[in-house]
């Protein structure tokens, strides 16, 4: 394309016509052949200086000759590629323990002009630009940019995330404190430690299904077991978590209680209990990845962790989606043998967390303008999910929602039976819409068809139009 352009623009001057007769030349020349100087050229095509020079470096974009400052311009040898041969690394690593994809469907890019239904991120209008802005300056200009954090994390953000899951403690349970605090890069990263550190490779970990697909691709890598536990729009079923716990000796489950990813589920107070109280009489941990904790639209969250002080509940709070996605911090809150296990493994992974990003999230959540943000969130977020829910009820009348989240970012949609989710994803990508398929969610078979669709995404005026397209693609399969 460069190239192209390149003789475009010079079609209608005699560089050109210089540029021709030396790759004549250059042809029958061998490499390393000196080529005639500037003024030579200049006399022999009758062109100024500027246009020889032009045609110099139209020649050298296209590989074919090298200058050497003081001696002049010379053939470049032309190399044949060959294609490389990377057999050789078959053997070496053997077969995979596990096939991660190389890209999951949320994390695909989108062209501009896409509607974009399918990404795990709010769109940038809905974060705090301006505080984020404002304190990553801060941040550089001060000590930050040039120091490393401690392993743990800043003493002031650990202090931070013990304090917010403080006030939601009721009297009579023993709040966390800063120690107990890890500071990770980003939730992804905790979520992997922490399957490392508390489940093991081989060993069971309970997963509500579905569930959030990051999840499932950290207890891949960790190299667990997983066993999935049927859940709905109430959070898992109890009595098919008990039968889990007893049948496979499990002594971890991971959830979300708070507008899961991908259902938007909250568990009920009464729902909550069950399960913490399930967790203590199998003497096992509960992870809870409080991922949407500033995502609340009609109700808040309300993290489990708060009425746990005997260390079964294990707290993932992350600030990458709600202040920036280049904020990568999250912090894990875990209390006793299994906070230092938590710590050891993130200093073998990651050793510790940018101290410029920790400054700057600190920063942002501690200004007065966020809680102004947060109230503001909701109101956007709401307008929105009930802009896309009315518009696939209009447009895409076969889908299903079993029903419509009280936070979060995502509608998650029963699709009729039959569906081929790969086709319809094809034809929507086609039409110019991007959608998630359902299948990454689900730990073991899907228990259906079903899609995410995210409705913090940008430019909610056109959610309609992407409606009709999913509701145009799905009806040529039914």
């Amino acid at each position: 394309m460069r190239v192209a352009l390149l003789f475009r623009n010079m079609s209608d001057d005699s560089s050109a016509r210089i540029v021709a007769g030396l790759r004549t030349w250059l042809a029958t020349a061998p490499p390393g052949a000196r080529l005639p100087s500037n003024r030579e050229l200049v006399a022999r095509y009758g062109a100024s200086p500027v246009t020889v020079q032009k045609a110099m470096r139209t020649l050298g974009a296209l590989g074919l000759v090298e200058s050497r400052p003081g001696v002049g311009t010379f053939a470049r040898a032309v190399r044949t590629a060959r294609a490389p041969d990377y057999g050789w690394q078959t053997a070496a690593l053997g077969a995979p323990r596990t096939h991660l994809p190389p890209v999951s469907s949320p994390l695909r890019s989108a062209s501009p002009d896409a509607i974009g239904l399918h990404a795990g991120y709010p769109d940038r209008t809905l974060l705090p630009e301006r505080l984020v802005r404002s304190a990553l300056a801060r941040a550089a200009r001060g000590d930050a940019a040039l120091v490393r954090s401690p392993v743990p994390g800043r003493p002031e953000l650990r202090a931070w995330f013990a304090t917010e899951l403080a006030e939601a403690t009721p009297p009579g349970v023993t709040p966390p404190s800063a120690r107990d605090v890890v500071v990770v890069p980003g939730s992804q990263i905790g979520l992997s430690g922490i399957f490392r550190a508390l489940v093991g490779p081989g060993r069971p970990l309970l997963l509500e299904s579905p569930t959030y697909w990051g999840a499932i691709l950290a207890a891949a890598q960790a190299g667990v077991r997983t066993v999935p536990v049927p859940s709905g729009p109430d959070g898992p079923d109890p009595d098919e978590l008990a039968r889990a716990f007893a049948e496979t000796g499990a002594r971890v489950l991971y959830a979300q209680p708070n507008y899961a990813n991908p259902t938007g589920a909250q568990w009920s107070r009464e729902r909550a209990q069950r399960v913490l109280d399930l967790v203590r009489a199998h003497g096992a941990f509960l992870v809870e990845d409080d991922w949407a904790h500033d995502f609340g639209i009609e109700t808040t969250a309300r993290p489990l962790a708060a009425h746990d002080d005997a260390g079964h509940v294990v707290y993932v709070r992350s600030l990458t989606k709600s202040v920036s996605p280049a904020v990568r911090v999250a912090g894990i809150i875990a209390r006793g043998p299994a906070r230092d296990r938590v710590l050891a493994d993130h200093g073998a992974e990651s050793m510790y967390v940018s101290d410029l990003l920790q400054v700057a999230a600190l920063d942002v959540v501690t200004q007065r303008g966020w809680l102004t943000h947060l109230r503001g969130l909701a109101q956007q977020l709401r307008s929105r999910r009930d802009l896309l829910a009315g518009a696939l009820a209009e447009h895409v009348p076969d889908a299903h929602l079993d029903h419509v989240p009280r936070g979060g970012l995502h509608l998650w949609a029963r699709l009729p039976d039959g569906t081929d989710l790969d086709r319809l994803t094809r034809d929507c990508e086609a039409a110019g819409v991007l959608i998630a398929p359902g299948t990454e969610w689900f730990p073991a078979e899907p228990s259906g068809p079903h899609v995410r669709l995210n409705f913090s995404g940008p430019d909610p005026a056109r959610f309609p139009d992407g409606a009709r397209v999913l509701g145009e693609a799905l009806a040529t399969q039914t």
